[in-house]
């Protein structure tokens, strides 16, 4: 068995700790899953990080949870650590009801899944980051999803109102649930996200 990143490490057990004290039920048990099966250590990549010119948002939307004493302060140092490792990338395809700046407005990272710091099939954690102004098209999946909210933001579930979990918010969205997430006017939002890909 190889060994895993070093910053990876630290950065899922930063997560792993965070979670543990915000979740219950359904995203309780899928976290639950998701670290038993981070047990079985990956394909390492050793591709370059990449970044898009939206990049350029990601240090102002991470400025609240890195300040010292803050609750995700060091979750914060923890991504920071691998943040030169990871490959932003635009979402492909339709994009039902996003905002008319979203192509160049938006970027999703793989830290564990298919073009990760780990390559793997059976989970995914990854981030999305929106520029000020964006909201992100309507899309679903099959595997259950677990947000981690970085940043100020809202976001959609299903036909309910929009809502805005803070910074440091969790929830869970069901198997096949219609979603969307969007940034305010006048700040980014970065989120993270876990999905048991099964």
């Amino acid at each position: 068995m190889s060994e895993r990143d070093i910053d990876l490490t630290a950065f899922l057990a930063s997560l792993k700790d965070v979670l543990a004290s915000r979740t219950d039920g359904n995203a309780d048990a899928m976290v639950g899953r998701i670290y038993e099966k981070l047990q079985d250590i990956g394909e390492a990549s050793e591709a370059d990080g990449h970044l898009l010119p939206v990049c350029e948002y990601l240090t102002p939307a991470m400025d609240v949870i890195a300040e010292e004493g803050h609750p995700l302060s060091e979750l914060a140092g923890r991504l920071h650590a691998v943040l030169p490792r990871l490959v932003w990338r635009a979402r492909p395809g339709p994009a039902p009801n996003a905002s008319t700046n979203f192509a160049e407005s938006h970027a999703n990272a793989m830290i564990v899944g298919p073009g990760g710091i780990e390559g793997r099939r059976d989970l995914w954690i990854g981030m999305s980051l929106l520029a000020p102004g964006t909201r992100y098209p309507d899309h679903d999946h099959a595997p259950p999803e677990v947000y981690l909210v970085l940043s100020p933001g809202r976001f959609l579930q299903g036909g309910g109102e929009w809502f805005s979990p803070g910074i440091g918010g969790v929830f869970y969205n069901p198997p096949g649930i219609l979603h969307a997430m969007a940034a305010d006017e006048d700040a980014p939002l970065l989120a993270l996200w876990l999905l048991d890909v099964r």
